[in-house]
């Protein structure tokens, strides 16, 4: 995923900051340390929430989205420039509240001790699983999806009976002090808090000693956030991205998997950290995909850039760093599908840049060495399957994988000698949806994982207990050694 934050934010980062005793700017009164020392003194003071305060808490969080999403959708569109409210609608808000739902009707299953098998020669002990809060949870989230990016994790957090802190994305400040005004008018600065957004805060807030810390954004900036956050040895999610393949096999429906792969790329006019970033296709269907992919884009998406459906991209900065990707696959003789030009007034005063294919894409150019985030689709010719499960592991595994065909063998085989964070099979992006699956990377992409139940279990200590019955023969383990050890090393050996 890029770059949540600009290059500014991180620029005071050195080894020798420490959080704690480092000022804050732009807070005034409450500064981010008192925040934290007051999260954090209370977590200590009264570590376990009941199941109606956490219930309270979700409820309230329910409350603070459902009421606002007309608010959220307007504050989102103006620091794009210009965001679908639908997409905001069902990228978003939805899937957010999906996750509250879930987290209320499935807590107090999850905050319940979990049985565990006693091993033969400890019966009749018993052993049990605890869940219990971490304490104090930090969230840094970034701007392609702020509400949903923001939230989702801190349903987990609050349903793990923790006190939570968000630092929003500086690329979306109309959304982040409405964020901020909803959930101060119905949390106490100790239960839930926004920060400010200016680099100082980005700086000291990955650096503070959190109990768990969530980062979703670019592996560059995820470097830094992990760097600093391991001088406090605090745990950390880390949701990155990289460059997702989708793979059409040559026993996929053409059409289907053009119109799939069409509409996962221009979600959010890709600015999505799981949309196809790449498509690998068999090297004498490459014209003939990318004519219905084309064709695709246009269908949903039209022609005009006054269309409403259409996202604006985040930046100058990024529609500019698009251009150079474009720029540099053209010189370096790829062929380049657009409905408009780029530089075309009408599209670059909006924002808005037109859906654009790649074919011919080779790895020297620019557009296959960083995730492009972006409306562009580079599509891969490949002579036989196993070339372009080749072409995916020599590289960094990749935070999605998308697999198109009716061939099981062939999509098997896909799934056995690749690793990726998630996988959609025949669509893109759905994985992330299901509520019971965690969402998460791996290497590159990502650590950790969240999502409904993953997210609770990884916000909170599952505590193994081990109750002693009187009845157990543990004390034939003490010293003095003599014939009863020997007896009990034989029992042991022969149960074991």
């Amino acid at each position: 995923m890029p770059e949540h934050a600009t290059k500014a934010s991180f620029r005071a980062w050195n080894s020798t900051d420490t959080a704690m005793d480092q000022p804050v700017k732009g807070r005034g009164q409450n500064t981010l340390q008192d925040d934290f020392r007051r999260m954090h003194e209370l977590s200590r003071a009264k570590p376990a929430p009941t199941f109606r305060e956490r219930l309270d808490r979700l409820g309230r969080l329910r409350a603070a989205v459902s009421e606002n999403e007309s608010r959220f959708e307007q504050a989102i569109s103006e620091d794009f420039g210009h965001r679908c409210a639908t997409e905001t609608a069902i990228a978003e808000s939805l899937l957010v509240l999906g996750e509250i739902k879930h987290a209320s009707k499935h807590l107090k299953k999850w905050m319940a001790p979990r049985r565990v098998a006693t091993a033969l020669q400890f019966v009749p002990a018993r052993n049990r699983l605890i869940p219990q809060p971490l304490g104090v949870i930090g969230i840094i989230a970034p701007w392609n999806y702020p509400l949903q990016l923001t939230l989702a994790p801190a349903v987990g957090a609050l349903a793990a009976g923790n006190r939570v802190m968000i630092k929003p994305s500086e690329l979306v400040p109309r959304f982040s002090e409405l964020l901020k005004e909803v959930i101060s008018a119905r949390f106490e600065s100790d239960e839930l808090v926004v920060t400010g957004i200016d680099g100082d805060i980005a700086h000291a807030f990955a650096s503070l000693p959190f109990d768990h810390l969530i980062f979703t954004g670019s592996t560059r900036v995820g470097r830094l956030v992990a760097e600093a956050a391991a001088r406090n040895l605090t745990p950390i999610t880390l949701e990155l991205g990289g460059k997702s393949p989708a793979i059409v096999d040559s026993s996929a429906d053409l059409a289907q998997a053009a119109q799939r792969i069409a509409y996962g790329k221009l979600l959010n006019a890709g600015q999505t950290c799981i949309a196809p970033d790449y498509a690998l296709v068999p090297r004498e269907r490459v014209q003939d995909f990318a004519d219905k992919v084309d064709a695709a884009m246009r269908r949903m998406f039209g022609t005009n850039p006054d269309n409403n459906d259409y996202t604006s991209i985040i930046s100058d900065a990024h529609y500019a760093r698009l251009e150079s990707l474009v720029s540099d696959a053209k010189a370096k003789g790829a062929r380049v599908i657009q409905s408009a030009k780029p530089d075309n007034p009408a599209w670059k005063s909006r924002r808005k840049f037109p859906p654009t294919l790649v074919v011919g894409a080779t790895p020297d150019m620019m557009i296959m060495q960083e995730e492009i985030f972006g409306p562009l689709l580079p599509v891969v010719g490949y002579e036989h399957a196993s070339e372009a499960i080749s072409y995916i592991n020599e590289r960094e595994r990749p935070l999605a994988l998308y697999w198109f065909g009716n061939n099981d063998a062939a999509r098997d085989e896909v799934l056995t000698r690749t690793v990726s964070g998630g996988v959609t099979v025949n669509d893109c992006l759905f994985h992330f949806t299901q509520i019971n699956q965690p969402m998460g990377g791996v290497g590159a992409s990502g650590s950790g994982a969240y999502h409904g139940e993953w997210g609770f279990n990884a916000l909170c200590k599952l505590k193994p207990v081990f109750y002693r019955s009187p009845f157990n023969r543990l004390a034939d383990l003490y010293p003095p050694y003599g014939g009863k050890i020997a007896r009990l090393q034989k029992l042991l050996r022969f149960m074991s």
